[in-house]
């Protein structure tokens, strides 16, 4: 499903998808296909849920929006680790 289905069968509500079929560009990530996992009304239930489905799978990749956004942005950022050996 894309981001205007889930909005439309989702409307004012937190939603936690995974993204199916995603690509990544210019640091932006772009979500072409997601399917809905979980739906809230309350932003502090939908990141308990999505701290949940991450710890029991870290491989996949899960977001949560709010369906009242027309669009959707995800930025990547890369964490810098930098350490010496003495």
């Amino acid at each position: 499903m894309n981001w205007s289905e889930v909005c439309s069968r989702y409307p004012s509500r937190f939603v936690l998808v995974e993204a199916l079929e995603a690509m990544s560009s210019n640091h932006m990530r772009t979500i072409e296909e997601m399917t809905v996992v979980e739906v809230y009304n309350i932003p502090l239930q939908a990141w308990e849920g999505y701290k949940r489905h991450h710890k029991e799978n870290p491989e996949r990749e899960f977001y949560v929006f709010h369906t009242s956004k027309r669009q959707i942005k995800v930025i990547e950022e890369y964490l810098r680790v930098r350490y010496s050996a003495d």
